[in-house]
């Protein structure tokens, strides 16, 4: 094609095709391409241009092509086109490769720095970073180095290709001529490769060197500030909003204002992010996700359910798939059924939003939290275009309702479609396994996480650190530790964490002791796994010690550990220090029932039931765990009427008693001989409450008859058990005969104890003096004998007492207590006084 002469005719035109591109006008550019072809315009290079333009613009890349193989001497500009066509629908990029190596080998032809803009983002997508240094080299040879687009393209490939240090730095500080772009593509390559305090001296470097930041820069560097916790970023972030401030032209711009208002939403300050988003003259889109994302990130879902029926009300736009993403996700984390199904129904009335992949993912992870997993299936099953993450999404919903079948069912549809599973997928196999207890899944997933190189590949060890949790709960705690040792070039504090709790939960303390005191860098679960081992392996004073080791090293307690030392104060019989760790519980605001449950337990472990009480009474919101220990409390004290007002009243308010709750109430009727309301209860058992009667249950109700007398409603009660009652059940008769001296029922009970085998130390005791009551002296001896074979011993009677803070414990036969003489005097003195006669 020839050059003409550019008459207003011809720029018309082109305007026009221009306007078509724009608007993605395809029928009223391709009338104008006929008139043009009629007219003989179509030998313009500038018409040329702009249709090639315009065709590209509307991704019609074949007429495009057509168009441009039309064209004998193509230059710069038209090269760039085609290639920006290309390069624009994200699916030719190895066209866009081909054309650009095409274009080099031809003569006397120069890449301009446009091209070489146009093609480095394409190697990017690629991630061909050997492209992208032969287009670096290219670009040499060229001369453009000097240019500063194409430092900036350079610099923006090198960084998102992960090159930082030895490419996009060289690249960057060989720029003759840096203008706010640069600096901006440094900032934002920084943070991608999570280098944010990197990220953040380039920015101060650019202010430093005089560049005055725009819009961009506010967007890049406020993020930086947010994503680091510390009171010195939020302040430096603070300083921009005010430098934007002086600025009228950047505070002007909503892009400016709206990343302002999501580094205060980041940051947790949303009522610095309402006031803004309140004063803003104009919102746009963004402008409502930002505030809507920051509502539901700090856990306001209320507020971001509110915020998006005033946005709905105002119909100012309609809402995205992101905006859509957020509401979702505020109603599955509210369980707010109702809601969200009218967002799902105003996502079926706009198909546009029905194409959109992510939103199907939000309705399966909605209508899974939300309990519904038919709804959830259903959900997945209409996505079109299932990714990854769909798949992840419904996994994650079968695994949380512990349908085993199922999950392995889409586990190998998911592999026969051809999907590969990632981390995210196998961490769920895994936690699965564990939840059910099945190690041969575990071992599974392990053996396909190293086939695929999964279980190495990644920088953070998640996959490995799940691996280790679930071999050490399904008590393959050598599977764990191995795995535990292959990571070693790869360890966080979740990985010692994860080892360390299987150790303490298999019972292995001084392993765990080991990893503890080996460790680098600990967290507070760190600490309360330690804390729980010591306490559980019966190092009271050293749980205590590390206890208070960590609120040394900077550590706050919370919920977990005051419920990690708790049971120390319980084995100790320390009244004070579990009014101490009540205190600090109070002050530090801790609204944790299960927390109040223990303090309650412990309360009354230690002999002050009345604290409990009040504990009790104080309450607003009581679970079954706080019900239970108030009623074992009262029992364990003797409040027999008490502990039936508690659980009447539980029962009242709507409470399912449970078999431990069942066991206390009636262990507290017998303790207080309260036969009648014990009996009902039991009653109650399969009358009522349709649940079957535990062994443990039969043992109560047995001690409750035999205790107050009734020895032969007792044993009428046990032969007509409907299972064969255990030595547990015989025992309580048998120390009842004792105290009735009954002595011929004594001997029937002893007699089926002996064929029963029982080697409770308590039973043999009172069967042998049962024996010895009845002359029966060959029975006793015979007793002795077995107690002997046996190895049984009567444990040494034991009690303690808390003086001063300080737990003074006395053993039968014991005489090392350094008081122990002045102890004997004061109880001497004591007996004198009390058998001496009263005189007036």
């Amino acid at each position: 094609m020839k050059e003409s002469y550019k008459t207003p005719e011809y720029q018309t035109f082109a305007a026009n095709l221009k306007s078509c591109a724009a608007n993605s006008n395809v029928k009223l550019g391709k009338s104008l391409h006929s008139t043009a072809i009629k007219l003989g315009l179509h030998s313009c290079l500038l018409i040329s241009k702009a249709l090639l333009n315009m065709y590209a613009k509307c991704n019609l890349l074949d007429d495009c092509h057509n168009l441009f193989t039309q064209i004998t001497h193509p230059d710069a500009v038209t090269w760039n086109i085609m290639l920006s066509g290309l390069a624009s629908t994200r699916v030719h990029d190895t066209e866009v490769i081909k054309l650009y190596n095409g274009l080099n080998m031809r003569q006397h032809f120069k890449p301009s720095s446009v091209t070489v803009a146009i093609v480095l983002p394409v190697c990017v997508r690629l991630k061909g970073l050997m492209l992208g240094k032969s287009v670096h080299s290219g670009v040499i040879k060229a001369g453009l180095e000097s240019q500063t687009l194409v430092g900036n393209a350079l610099v923006s490939m090198y960084l998102k290709l992960g090159c930082v240090s030895g490419d996009a730095y060289k690249v960057f500080d060989e720029m003759s001529e840096r203008d706010v772009v640069s600096w901006n593509a440094m900032v934002a390559g920084l943070m991608e490769n999570g280098l944010v305090f990197e990220a953040f001296r380039v920015f101060k470097r650019m202010v430093k060197e005089g560049v005055q930041p725009n819009y961009a820069t506010i967007a890049n560097i406020l993020p930086v500030c947010a994503s680091v916790e510390g009171d010195r970023m939020y302040r430096f972030g603070k300083q921009i909003h005010c430098y934007a401030l002086r600025r009228e032209e950047l505070f002007s711009d909503i892009s400016v204002v709206n990343s302002l208002v999501g580094f205060y939403s980041k940051t947790g300050r949303m009522k610095e992010a309402e006031l803004l988003f309140r004063r803003m003259n104009s919102r746009d889109l963004v402008s409502w996700n930002s505030m809507l994302a920051g509502y539901t990130t700090n856990r306001e879902w209320l507020k971001g359910l509110k915020l998006f029926q005033e946005f709905n009300s105002l119909n100012l736009t309609k809402p995205d798939s992101v905006t859509i993403l957020t509401v979702l996700s505020a109603c599955a984390n509210l369980q707010n059924l109702h809601a969200g199904k009218q967002f799902h129904s105003y996502i079926i009335h706009h198909p546009s939003l029905c194409d959109v992949t992510s939103v199907g993912n939000s309705l399966i992870n909605f209508y899974s939290k939300c309990g519904d997993l038919i709804s959830a299936f259903r959900s997945f099953s209409l996505i079109h275009k299932k990714d990854l993450i769909s798949w992840n999404s419904i996994l994650d919903a079968l695994a949380d309702g512990r349908l085993v079948k199922d999950f392995i069912q889409q586990l190998h549809i998911m592999f026969k479609e051809g999907v590969k599973p990632d981390c995210i997928t196998i961490v769920t196999v895994v936690q699965l396994g564990a939840d059910a207890s099945k190690t041969r899944m575990i071992k599974e997933a392990h053996g396909y996480s190293l086939r695929s190189n999964l279980l190495f590949a990644s920088r953070e060890p998640t996959l490995g650190n799940a691996l280790i949790d679930a071999y050490a709960r399904c008590g393959k705690i050598e599977y764990a530790s191995k795995i535990f040792e292959s990571l070693s070039g790869n360890r966080n504090v979740v990985t010692c964490n994860s080892l360390i709790s299987g150790y303490v939960n298999s019972g292995f303390h001084d392993d765990a002791e080991i990893i503890f005191k080996n460790m680098i860098e600990r967290d507070l679960t760190t600490w309360n796994l330690m804390v729980r081992a010591y306490a559980e392996n019966g190092y009271f004073h050293q749980a205590v010690d590390l206890f208070l080791d960590l609120r040394n090293h900077g550590m706050k307690p919370d919920s977990m550990t005051v419920m990690g030392i708790l049971p120390v104060a319980n084995q100790m019989a320390s009244i004070q220090m579990v009014k101490q760790c009540h205190g600090y519980a109070v002050r530090s605001c801790f609204q944790d029932v299960q927390l109040n449950g223990a303090f309650l337990d412990a309360y009354s472990k230690c002999g002050n039931v009345n604290s409990a009480c009040k504990l009790f009474e104080s309450t607003r919101v009581k679970d079954l765990v706080m019900y239970t220990s108030m009623i074992g409390g009262y029992a364990v004290h003797g409040k027999g009427e008490e502990a039936l007002r508690v659980y009447y009243k539980m029962v009242e308010n709507g409470g399912k008693p449970d078999h431990v709750i069942i066991t206390s109430i009636l262990s507290a009727c017998s303790h207080t001989g309260l036969v009648r309301e014990g009996l009902k209860i039991f009653n109650s058992l399969n009358d009522v409450l349709r649940i079957k009667p535990t062994m443990e249950q039969y043992a109560c109700v047995v001690d409750l008859l035999a205790r107050n007398g009734r020895i032969n409603d007792a044993y009428r009660f046990i032969t007509s058990m409907p299972v064969e009652p255990t030595a547990n059940v015989w025992g309580p008769l048998l120390g009842a005969c004792k105290n009735y001296h009954d002595v011929e029922m004594g001997s029937v009970v002893a007699d089926r104890l002996l064929k029963m085998g029982a080697n409770n130390m308590g039973d043999y005791v009172v069967m042998s003096n049962m024996y010895a009551a009845k002359d029966k002296w060959e029975e006793v001896l015979e007793i002795r004998r077995l107690m002997k074979m046996e190895n049984l011993k009567k444990a040494a009677g034991c009690s303690w007492i808390e003086v001063d803070g300080r737990k003074n414990v006395f053993i039968a036969g014991d005489t090392s207590h350094p008081l122990r003489i002045n102890i004997v005097n004061a109880l001497c003195n004591l007996d004198k006084q009390v058998k001496d006669q009263f005189q007036l």
